[in-house]
C-alpha cells in the first residue's frame, strides 16, 4: 500500500483516539449522547414510544405529534422534530357508519370524502364504512405495529397520511399501500433504567417502558430489545423478597448477604441473611422507594432514591440502616428522585430527579453530615425529567437517562483529583505491560517514574494524563510515582510482558479499520468476506527490533510484535498476516487479520491473544460481499 494511504487512515485513527481522549479531559457538561430514541422492532422502519395525536398546520407546512408523556413536538421536513408550543387542533367529529372493521375501533373522519377506523390495525372507508380496507396489517401482524391513536391527512393531497400508534409516528404517500417512520429524531424513548454501559462485545443496556431490555450495539443509533438475564433475575428476586417480607417492593439492593427492600410506601427493609428474613429499619418517606445502591464492598452503606412530593429525596445509611440521614438541602431542588449512584471511595453521590441531574460529595464511610452542596449537571441536556444515572465499572464515565430523550455520557466529575490508573485502549484496570498506554484519570501529570525507569507522558489535561510504559519495564509489580500539582502520588502496577487490549470508543465501538481503504469499521461501514481488518490495540510487549519509548513508530518497517499473536473471529482462528506498531503512533500496536471467505453475515465476536493472554472481545459487523 502507498505511503500516503497509509498517513490518511493514521490521520483518521487519530481523530478517532483523540476523540477518546477528549471525552476524558472533558468537563462535565460536555454531555454526548448514546444512540438515538428509535428501537429496532422488526417494523417498516424504526420505532419509538407511544404517540396519542398526530395534525397537521392549516396549510399542511407542518406536522405536529403529542406524545403520551403530553409533549408536543413539530416537523417541516419530516425529519427532525423540535419542541412546540403550538396549540393542539380539535379532533374532528366522528361519523356515523354503517359497521365497524374491528371490534371497539375509533372512526374519524378525514378529507375527499374518506373515513378512517383506528383500532388494532388502521382501516380506510371510501363508502361511509360498508366496506374497509385494512392499510397496514401483513398476515396477523401490522407493518408499523399495533394500537392505532390518531391519523393526520393533508387538506392538499389525499394519499398523503400519517398516523399515530403504540410505536411512534409513520407516514405513507400512496394512500396506505407503503409506510415510513418519522421516529429516528423523535424524542418519545421512556427510558427507565440503564442496566449497563458497554463491556465487551456488549454495548449500553437499558429498561424501555413497554418493552423491557434492549441493548444499543456498538456503532449503531438504534436500539435493539435483547433479554437480559440480570435484569430477569433481578425482577425475579424483588417479587420473591416482597413475597418473603410482605410488602409492596418497588426496588431492591443486594450487597453481600445484606439485601435492602424498599416499598411503595416509603419504608426500607434490610435482611441481613441474604434475603431469609427482613426487619424494619428507622427509614421512613412520604414516596415510594425509587431505587436503592449499596456499596459492593461495605454492605453497611447504602443510598436510596425517593420519589413522590415529600421533603425526603435522598437518603444514606453507613451503619446498616440503624439510622438514615437525609441529604436534602436547599440546592437540591424538591422533586421526585427516580435514580441513585455512589462512590464510597470517594463520597461522590449522584441522582436522577424531575429537575435533572445532580450530584455531590458526601461522607459515605462516617456519621458525619455537612451541609450536602449539590451540584446541577445537566444545564446543557434536554429540559425534560432524569429518569436514571450509573457510572461505569471503573467508574470514569457517568450516564444518565433523560425522559423521551434516551442517554447521555459524560466524564465523571468526581474523578477530579481523585487519581486512577486504567488502560487507555478500554478503560478498564487490567494489568500493563511494556511500551502499553496508561490513562491517569483525575488531574494533569507531569512526570512518571518507576524504580529508576521514566514513564513518558505523552498528553496531559485539567483531570486526565497519558503515560507510555517503558519497554524495558519488568514486573510483577511496580510502584508508580506520579508528579502531580498536588505533590507526589505513588500507584501500585501490575506489570505483565503482555497484556492485550483492543482499543474502543466511548460507546464500545472498537478501533477496527479497512486495510485496503483505510475507512473506520461500524455499523454504517461493515467488514466484508476476505478482507483485510486491521485491529488497534495495547499491551502486547516487546517488538524486535527494539524501540525507544516515547518515540513513535516510523511510517516504514515499522518493528514487528515479539510475543505470539493469535485472532479468533466466533471463536474460531483466522490468520494474523503481520502485527507490528502502528506507525507514527506511541504505544498503539496494529494487528492486520484476514477474514474469511465465508461468514454469517451480521455481529461477530473479535478477540486477539498474545501468549495466549486473551484481549477484551468486541464486535465486528460483516456483510456478504
Amino acid at each position: 500500500m502507498c505511503h500516503s494511504a497509509t498517513v490518511r487512515r493514521a490521520v483518521r485513527i487519530l481523530t478517532l483516539v483523540l476523540g477518546t481522549v477528549c471525552v476524558l479531559s472533558a468537563q462535565t457538561t460536555g454531555w454526548r449522547r448514546v444512540g438515538g430514541t428509535a428501537l429496532e422492532l422488526s417494523l417498516a422502519s424504526p420505532a419509538t414510544g407511544p404517540v396519542d395525536r398526530v395534525w397537521f398546520s392549516a396549510d399542511g407546512s407542518r406536522l405536529y405529534a403529542r406524545t403520551h408523556a403530553g409533549r408536543i413536538f413539530e416537523t417541516a421536513d419530516f425529519e427532525i422534530w423540535t419542541a412546540s408550543a403550538a396549540a393542539e387542533n380539535p379532533e374532528p367529529l366522528a361519523p356515523a357508519v354503517s359497521r365497524l372493521p374491528e371490534s371497539g375501533a375509533r372512526v374519524v373522519s378525514a378529507s375527499f370524502g374518506r373515513v378512517f377506523a383506528l383500532g388494532r390495525q388502521l382501516f380506510r372507508s371510501e363508502d361511509g364504512g360498508r366496506t374497509w380496507a385494512n392499510l397496514t396489517a401483513f398476515r396477523d401482524e401490522s407493518v408499523i405495529g399495533l394500537g392505532f391513536t390518531s391519523i393526520a391527512t393533508t387538506p392538499t393531497n389525499p394519499n398523503q397520511l400519517v398516523a399515530a400508534n403504540r410505536f411512534g409516528v409513520w407516514r405513507s404517500l400512496d394512500g396506505g399501500l407503503s409506510w415510513a417512520g418519522l421516529n429516528q429524531s423523535l424524542p418519545n424513548l421512556s427510558v427507565r433504567r440503564i442496566l449497563g454501559t458497554p463491556s465487551g462485545t456488549s454495548g449500553t443496556r437499558v429498561e424501555i417502558d413497554g418493552i423491557g431490555p434492549a441493548e444499543l450495539v456498538p456503532g449503531s443509533a438504534v436500539w435493539m430489545p435483547v433479554k437480559d438475564s440480570g435484569r430477569e433475575l433481578e425482577t425475579t428476586s424483588l417479587k420473591y423478597f416482597a413475597g418473603v417480607a410482605r410488602v409492596d417492593a418497588r426496588s431492591m439492593a443486594v450487597s453481600g448477604t445484606n439485601v435492602y427492600l424498599g416499598t411503595a410506601d416509603g419504608r426500607i427493609l434490610l435482611s441481613t441473611d441474604g434475603g431469609g428474613s427482613f426487619t424494619p429499619t428507622t427509614a421512613q418517606a412520604s414516596g415510594p422507594v425509587e431505587r436503592i445502591w449499596a456499596d459492593p464492598t461495605r454492605p453497611v452503606v447504602a443510598l436510596a432514591a425517593i420519589g413522590g412530593n415529600g421533603d425526603k429525596h435522598v437518603l444514606r445509611t453507613t451503619n446498616n440502616g440503624i439510622f438514615w440521614d437525609a441529604l436534602d438541602s436547599p440546592t437540591l431542588p424538591n422533586a421526585p428522585v427516580h435514580g441513585i449512584v455512589g462512590e464510597r471511595s470517594t463520597g461522590a453521590v449522584y441522582v436522577a430527579s424531575d429537575r435533572g441531574i445532580y450530584w455531590a460529595r458526601v461522607d459515605l464511610d462516617g456519621a458525619a453530615l455537612p451541609a450536602t452542596n449539590w451540584v446541577r449537571l445537566s444545564d446543557s441536556l434536554p429540559d425534560a425529567p432524569a429518569t436514571d444515572v450509573r457510572l461505569d465499572p471503573a467508574g470514569v464515565q457517568l450516564y444518565g437517562a433523560i425522559e423521551g430523550y434516551g442517554v447521555y455520557s459524560a466524564a465523571a466529575p468526581h474523578r477530579a483529583r481523585n487519581f486512577r490508573i486504567v488502560n487507555a485502549a478500554d478503560l478498564t484496570v487490567r494489568p500493563a505491560a511494556p511500551g502499553s498506554l496508561l490513562s491517569v484519570i483525575g488531574g494533569r501529570v507531569s512526570a512518571a517514574r518507576a524504580g529508576n525507569l521514566e514513564y513518558p507522558v505523552l498528553a496531559a489535561g485539567d483531570d486526565a494524563s497519558q503515560i507510555q510504559v517503558p519497554f524495558a519495564a519488568t514486573g510483577p509489580n511496580v510502584t508508580l510515582a506520579l508528579t502531580t500539582r498536588a505533590g507526589q502520588q505513588n500507584f501500585g502496577v501490575q506489570i505483565l510482558p503482555v497484556s492485550p487490549a483492543i482499543f474502543v470508543g466511548s460507546d464500545g465501538t472498537p478501533m477496527l479499520q479497512d486495510a485496503q481503504t483505510g475507512l473506520l469499521l461500524d455499523s454504517r461501514n461493515p467488514a466484508k468476506s476476505s478482507a483485510r481488518v486491521q485491529v488497534f490495540a495495547t499491551g502486547l510487549g516487546r517488538v524486535r527490533p527494539e524501540w525507544p519509548t516515547g518515540l513513535a513508530a516510523p511510517m516504514e518497517n515499522p518493528p514487528e510484535v515479539a510475543a505470539n499473536l493469535r485472532a479468533f473471529l466466533n471463536g474460531a482462528p483466522v490468520p494474523v498476516v503481520r502485527a507490528t506498531l502502528a506507525p507514527g503512533f506511541i504505544g498503539f500496536y496494529q494487528i492486520e487479520l484476514e477474514l474469511p471467505a465465508i461468514n454469517n453475515a451480521g455481529p461477530a465476536e473479535l478477540y486477539i491473544t498474545a501468549e495466549g493472554v486473551e484481549s477484551n472481545r468486541v464486535q465486528l459487523l460483516i456483510e456478504q460481499q
